[in-house]
């Protein structure tokens, strides 16, 4: 327990966010979908031909995002020791 000056009142405890919140997925989807969408309109649209590169590097950044997150999820999921916590939602956690 950490070291507090005399007084110190700990503040109310947060509730627990809702299980839709704790989700990653939807947001990792929404995200690839519109660097997609930005890039296909870059490339269809002449007039946003400066988008090209700016799209290609979210599009690449995203990639390595989405394979990082896979990744971490297998490892959670066969119960690596160096694995994040938290990366599926809390109904579909094996027991």
């Amino acid at each position: 327990m950490p070291d507090h000056k005399p007084g110190y009142k700990p503040g109310p405890i947060p509730p627990e966010l809702p299980a839709a919140l704790l989700d990653p997925r939807p947001v990792i989807g929404a995200g690839a979908a519109l660097w997609s969408l930005a890039a296909l309109a870059s490339f269809t649209i002449p007039a946003l031909h400066t988008w090209r590169p700016v799209t290609m590097a979210g599009l690449a950044v995203s990639l390595v995002g989405v394979s990082i997150f896979i990744w971490q999820r297998a490892a959670a999921r066969r119960g690596a020791k160096g694995a994040q916590t938290g990366l599926e939602p809390t109904g579909h956690r094996e027991k």
